[in-house]
């Protein structure tokens, strides 16, 4: 399956931007004591506190995720904190790491991925080699991305309502009182910034911070955030079940090659060839229009049917109450034979609460009630959803977000979507929320688009220097282009030279 691991690799960008350094005296004190004494997390009760030193030096990604790993780590505290909620039984450890010299007076909350509330060694390595004080937490569940299985259901086979609103949000706001408690302690004086970095499920983290701890962060970049949760985790299995109903699975070769036709028709639309769609509202490209063109597929002669179109028709219109993907958008994530694996799994265990129950049977009608059930039970819990960022935008914070419009996994019209909401309920979003598209980017990372190469420092330019970012600097994978990806509403348009440059291009109204 193509770009799989695109959602991961995304959590290990690095950022790069210029340290304030504590006080010769601060650092030796803390290089001496890597210890944290009595903590107060409202809340919570504190079972543990463990500290060591750590030498730093080179951090790992996750085995199988093509990452280098992190090198030329320095010297930093390891604090793990762990915390129950009284009555709940759980049991939640909040990791804080704190460089022994050279802290920028920053803190950093570090997002998880998945299913998984913590963010990997290797991403709280990035953050400390920065300068950062950084902090992740597990909220009490499994760090396991793939799967709730270890936690979603409790031994009556009931949802754990306890450990979900803990990944939806409690922890969050546990974690920064923490970490940034510890962060005190060890350097003798708080952070003078806090701010939350995080894609998917760490983008939706960032943007449930806003929503209900606006005081937590400053500075919030929410990456292709998972918002609007139950609209999003239902509506991933929408492909499986138009294949279901329509009685025509496709194979991923078939899947490419609606794809490739889309982007084939619909690239030079901005007078630039470089197999993105620039802007997506303007692709209307016809499925049908494949119909009788014969394919290879390793080494068989496949001829598309209008079954076949129909399939990609209904997939791309999406479901009611949701969204459809971009028609160059990677289909092989979500129209496999099993189905997207977080979408299963939120049905699975929270919808039907039946680890055995089979996705790959759902009827439409199945889908609808799954959907409408997700909604009713658990829109108020994650579905982080909520436009009123009035506490936000009063505590002074700012919040960048960006969204490739390939995203194969979370479209990307829900974080438009959602930015309209806000700008309607609050006014003058982009005074403290500002939504830039990255076209052609897949989810998080990945696709042919340019990817911003740095928008945690946008943010804390933002924040410190009251700059306001117009775009973000943007470049592809293999660093042939560069792009300058535009404020929302606004879209790149080609100006003429050279196309690789993003001095070539400007951003105007669509």
């Amino acid at each position: 399956m193509r770009r799989l691991f695109s959602a991961l690799v995304a959590l290990a960008s690095a950022t790069v931007m210029v340290a304030v350094p504590v006080t010769a005296s601060a650092a030796q004190d803390a290089a001496r004591n890597c210890a944290v004494g009595e903590l107060d997390v409202p809340g919570t009760e504190v079972v543990s506190i463990t500290a060591g030193e750590k030498p730093g030096g080179t951090v790992e990604y996750p085995p199988g995720l093509p990452i280098p790993p992190v090198t030329n780590v320095p010297r930093y505290c390891d604090v793990t904190v762990t915390l129950t909620h009284p009555g709940v039984g759980d049991k939640v450890a909040v990791k804080v790491w704190l460089p022994v010299s050279g802290w920028n007076g920053r803190f950093q909350g570090v997002g998880g991925g998945g299913y998984s509330m913590a963010g990997w060694d290797a991403s709280m390595a990035e953050a400390v080699k920065l300068g950062y004080a950084a902090a992740t937490t597990d909220g009490g569940v499994s760090t396991d991305m793939s799967s709730p299985a270890a936690w979603a259901l409790d031994a009556n086979g009931n949802v754990n309502i306890e450990l979900l609103t803990n990944f939806a949000s409690r922890s969050l706001h546990d974690m920064a009182v923490a970490g940034k408690a510890v962060t005190a302690q060890y350097y003798g004086s708080p952070a003078k910034y806090s701010y939350w970095n995080g894609c998917s499920q760490g983008g939706r983290q960032g943007v449930m911070n806003a929503q209900r701890y606006p005081d937590d962060y400053d500075g919030i970049n929410a990456m292709a955030p998972a918002i609007n949760w139950n609209r999003f985790a239902v509506g991933g299995l929408w492909a499986r079940v138009v294949q279901n109903e329509e009685r025509n699975q496709l194979t991923d070769c078939e899947l490419n090659a609606f794809e490739k036709a889309a982007v084939d028709a619909c690239d030079k639309i901005d007078n630039v060839a470089d197999r993105v769609i620039n802007d997506p509202r303007k692709c209307h490209y016809n499925p049908y229009d494949l119909v009788g063109t014969k394919i290879d597929c390793d080494g068989q002669a496949v001829t598309i049917s209008r079954a076949d179109a129909e399939v990609i028709r209904k997939i791309w219109e999406g479901a009611r109450g949701w969204y459809g993907f971009n028609r160059g958008t990677d289909l092989s994530a979500v129209g496999g034979p099993t189905g997207f694996e977080l979408s299963a799994h939120w049905v699975r265990y929270f919808i039907e609460q039946n680890p055995r129950y089979d996705v790959t049977t759902m009827s439409y009608a199945d889908y609808y009630k799954a959907f409408t059930e997700a909604r009713a039970r658990y829109d108020k819990l994650i579905g982080t959803e909520d436009p009123d960022l009035s506490a936000f935008r009063s505590s002074g914070g700012k919040m960048i977000t960006w969204h490739g419009t390939d995203d194969s996994v979370i479209q990307y019209q829900g974080t438009v979507e959602y930015r309209e909401r806000v700008a309607r309920r609050t006014g003058n979003v982009n005074d403290y929320f500002r939504v830039f598209l990255a076209p052609g980017v897949d989810h998080c990372f990945g696709g042919a688009g340019a990817i911003p190469i740095d928008p945690l420092a946008a943010v804390v330019d933002w924040v410190e220097k009251g700059k306001a970012p117009a775009t973000l600097p943007a470049r592809t994978l293999d660093g042939s282009a560069t792009r300058n990806l535009c404020l929302y509403p606004l879209v790149s348009k080609y100006i003429g030279g050279d196309a690789n440059s993003a001095n070539s291009f400007t951003c105007r109204r669509g």
